[in-house]
Parts: structure tokens; C-alpha cells; sequence
């Protein structure tokens, strides 16, 4: 075979949280599905999530939780619910360096897709002279967000129009000044790759958006998801992630039973820890509410054994008995793209984060946004008032990371009535459903042959195959160079 004709040698590497691992795993597969070899750069406990096939293989590296003071097998960010372990996992994922580069070194691949929280990447990529493709899980349009938000003064506070922007877009707060330090610098190494992987379709993030990055930074950004959609069957989409405490089965007898756009689904991530008032103002709206619906709550909080008084500081008394058949209580992960998809479910109560947001957008389910860090409130503007496929539950307070306790409770009245606004099948509710339902579509015609992020991922081969055989022709034109091939 010509060089020209051999499929690529990718390797990705992920960060060690679901949010990052998940889509970027997803966009590995579209390109093992297009026959190019991929390997996927991570460590044991992560790697039991993920299954090797013909063209798509693992590689592992020890997590060394010894050194960093975390117990043997936390090797996720999902692994852990305080702030201090979440350092200590991100301590980690860098210790992990030395042994990746000696591993690329070895082998070199054609090109490198690594997240943006690896900015050490971009020295090993320029050592070797092949290309390094950024992703972080963010959309374009947030990623623009930060772009030009890094204009404001770092000290600012308080509601701000985002600068220099597409849009008129108004935050109702700003940043934190430590997550703003944090993401800055390595947007600013993200830019000196050869172009940014999207989780996402052009046509949500808006042509204009993509435009504008592209004028902005002189950057590339190459728009290839939904990632969620290279999981084609139910069982692909039940595995996707951890493995769920709810059964594939139990989650679609109990939906089955339930009329069509009846429940709403609220989830809050794999990392977000609300504190027992906050779960208690949720519970009292959705009671209130009267729809049914499925609560992902978080590992830690209600466990079989836990006891009743303890139980009462987040569940109003008797809250079980009285809602019976109507409410399901998911403790830890759960089979989320198998709800999402699932015609029962009329609504999504989510933190915005990009990988959830997506999800929903591909499965035709309008949202109720509640934000609570990182790049959640600018994926909520981007839902709810350029797309109009959502509406605000009003939350205002941006935190620096998702375990903190929350100084302003979002009240049980504001999430009801955004619960109803969606659910009640009023004019405003059935305009939201249908542009819902439109994405949806346009999503799925995306990912298919001939539609936008097909064709991007047509698109991005190519650009890697021509530098490849451009950087073989120039070792060929090396080699002979200064020899005489005349056969005299």
C-alpha cells in the first residue's frame, strides 16, 4: 500500500474525567469506524469502561495514586467528591507524562489528540514535527465565550456583556477569578495547535460562531459530533461511561409505563454535589410540580442503609411513600442516553455541562438549565437564548468547581415554575418542543455520510494524510539527495 493510502495512526488522550473521556473515546470510534487506527492513551480503571476492536486499541500507564495520596482504583475525577482530591487526581494525570512521551517517542503516530489540560503535549508533538489536535469538551461557542472574556479586567464582578461578540449576550455573573486563571493560559497553548476538535454540529454552535473564531484567533476548529451518535445501538448507549446502578431493562419497563413527554429526567453530572437544602428545594418543586420523574442523585448522598433522619435533610418526610410509582431514584450512574431517548421523557433538568447538553440536544429533549461552573453559564445562553431549546431555572452563582456549598439556594418556586414552563404544553412549551425536535433531526443527519461533521471528519483526514505524505516526500527528498541517480 502507498503511503498516501494508509489509514492514519491516531492516539488520544483523554483526561481522566467522565466529561472529557466520554466524547473524546466517541470521536476516537468515527474515525476507527472509517478504518484509521486509533489508540487510546489512559490507565487500567479507565480502561475497563472502554472495548478494544479492530482498529481501536488501548494502551495503559499505572495511575500513581500512591504518590498523590489517593486510595488504589480513584483514577476518574468521578471518583472523588471533594476539592482537594480533584487537585490531587489532576496531581496525577501530569506525573503520567514521562511515561506517555517515552511511549509516543517509540512509536510516533501520524498525529496527536490530546485535551487541552495537557498542554505539555504540545512540546512532545513539536519534538517529533507531527500535528496536535486540542480538545477540551466545550462548545465553539463558549470556547469564544472565554476568548472574549479574557479582554475583561480579571477583577471584574457582577452581571457584564461578553465583548466583541456575534450576539448581544448578558451574564448575570462573572467568572471566578481562579477558574478564569486556570482556563486562560491553556486556551492560550490550545491555540498554537494545528485546530480544536468540537463535540458538537455547526449548525447549533451557528456558522457565525465559527466564523468569528476563525477571524479572532487564526485557529482552526473542526466541528465532528455529536460524539453520543457514534453509539448506534441501545446496548452501545447503555455502556456508555461507568457502568449504571440501574439496569438497562428497569430504567425502559419503568418509562415504558409512563405517557409520552410525561417525565422530566434531572441530573446534575457525575460531579456535581448540591448540599442537602439545595436537594431539598429540588424535591419539593418536582413534588409540587406534580410530573413524574427519574433523579440521578449523587453516589454519595442516599445510600439503602441510610437512615431516616438522615434521609429527611434532603427528602421531605413521607416524600417516597407519597410519590410511589410517579418518582425513580437512580443512586450513582445512570444509563442517561437510554432516558434521553426514550419517548416518556418530556424534559431535562441539567447543570449545562457540554456533554450532557449535547445528549439532549441529539435526543429531541428541551431543557431546564441550571448551570454551576466552568463553562455551564455560556452553554446555557447558547441553549436558551440563541437556540431557544431550554429555559432558565435562575441560577446566578458561578462557582470555581462543583463541590462547593452554594452561599444562594435556587428556591423551590423558581425551579417549579421553570419545570412547568416547559412540561405544560402551553404555546411558549410547544415552540421550545418543536426546535427541539428540529436539532434533533439535524444532529443526526450530521453525523451521517454527506452531512456537516461527516464531512469535517472527511475533511480533517485529508488535511492529516497530505501532511503525513507531504513530511514522507521530504524525508524521501533527503535521502537522496546528493546522490547521483543518473545510473552512470
Amino acid at each position: 500500500m502507498e503511503v498516501k493510502d494508509r489509514p492514519l495512526k491516531l492516539y488520544f488522550i483523554p483526561y481522566l474525567a467522565a466529561g472529557h473521556m466520554i466524547p473524546l473515546c466517541d470521536i476516537a470510534q468515527f474515525f476507527a469506524n472509517r478504518g484509521h487506527h486509533v489508540t487510546i492513551i489512559t490507565t487500567p480503571s479507565n480502561a475497563q469502561h472502554l472495548n478494544q476492536s479492530d482498529n481501536f486499541r488501548l494502551q495503559t500507564f499505572q495511575f500513581p495514586s500512591q504518590e498523590v495520596g489517593l486510595p488504589h482504583g480513584v483514577e476518574n475525577l468521578a471518583a472523588v467528591t471533594d476539592l482537594d482530591k480533584s487537585y490531587r487526581v489532576y496531581a496525577a494525570t501530569m506525573l503520567l507524562r514521562q511515561p506517555i512521551e517515552s511511549f509516543v517517542e517509540q512509536d510516533p503516530p501520524d498525529c496527536i489528540v490530546a485535551d487541552f489540560l495537557y498542554p505539555w503535549v504540545h512540546d512532545l508533538a513539536n519534538k517529533l514535527g507531527i500535528p496536535r489536535l486540542v480538545f477540551n469538551g466545550f462548545s465553539l461557542f463558549s470556547i469564544c465565550a472565554m476568548e472574549s472574556v479574557k479582554m475583561l479586567s480579571i477583577d471584574s464582578s457582577g452581571p457584564f456583556a461578553i465583548p466583541d461578540f456575534p450576539h448581544h449576550i448578558t451574564m448575570k455573573s462573572s467568572p471566578p477569578k481562579d477558574s478564569r486563571e486556570f482556563i486562560e493560559p491553556l486556551l492560550t497553548t490550545a491555540l498554537k495547535s494545528d485546530g480544536f476538535i468540537i463535540n458538537n454540529f455547526v449548525e447549533l454552535d451557528g456558522e457565525e460562531y465559527l466564523r468569528h473564531y476563525e477571524r479572532t484567533t487564526g485557529h482552526k476548529a473542526w466541528h465532528l459530533g455529536p460524539a453520543c451518535l457514534a453509539r448506534r445501538t441501545a446496548l452501545e448507549k447503555a455502556e456508555r461511561g461507568a457502568k449504571s446502578v440501574l439496569s438497562m431493562q428497569e430504567c425502559v419497563s419503568w418509562l415504558d409505563s409512563k405517557r409520552v413527554k410525561s417525565i422530566v429526567y434531572v441530573s446534575f453530572g457525575s460531579l456535581c454535589y448540591f448540599p442537602d437544602e439545595q436537594l431539598y428545594e429540588i424535591a419539593c418543586a418536582m413534588e409540587a410540580s406534580g410530573y413524574g420523574f427519574i433523579w440521578v442523585v449523587p453516589e454519595k448522598r442516599e445510600k439503602e442503609e441510610e437512615k431516616e433522619e438522615e434521609k429527611e435533610k434532603w427528602l421531605p418526610k413521607g416524600f417516597e411513600e407519597r410519590n410511589g410509582e410517579k418518582v425513580m431514584i437512580v443512586r450513582g450512574w445512570a444509563p442517561q442516553m437510554i432516558i434521553l431517548s426514550h419517548p416518556a421523557v418530556g424534559a431535562f433538568l441539567t447543570h449545562c455541562g457540554w456533554n450532557s447538553t449535547v445528549e439532549s440536544v441529539a435526543s429531541g429533549v428541551p431543557m431546564i438549565t441550571w448551570p454551576v461552573h466552568s463553562d455551564q453559564f455560556y452553554n446555557e445562553k447558547l441553549i436558551t437564548r440563541l437556540r431557544g431549546i431550554g429555559v432558565e431555572v435562575g441560577s446566578e452563582e458561578w462557582n470555581l468547581a462543583c463541590f462547593f456549598d452554594r452561599e444562594k439556594l435556587v428556591g423551590r418556586a423558581c425551579i417549579e415554575k421553570a419545570v412547568r414552563r416547559i412540561m405544560d404544553g402551553a404555546d411558549e412549551s410547544l415552540l421550545i418542543r418543536r426546535r427541539a425536535k428540529e436539532f434533533a433531526e439535524t444532529a443526526r443527519r450530521a453525523v451521517q455520510e454527506g452531512g456537516s461533521s461527516y464531512n469535517n471528519i472527511t475533511a480533517l483526514i485529508d488535511y492529516l494524510k497530505r501532511l503525513r505524505n507531504s513530511d514522507a516526500f521530504l524525508g524521501l527528498s533527503t535521502e537522496f539527495n546528493g546522490l547521483d541517480l543518473s545510473g552512470s
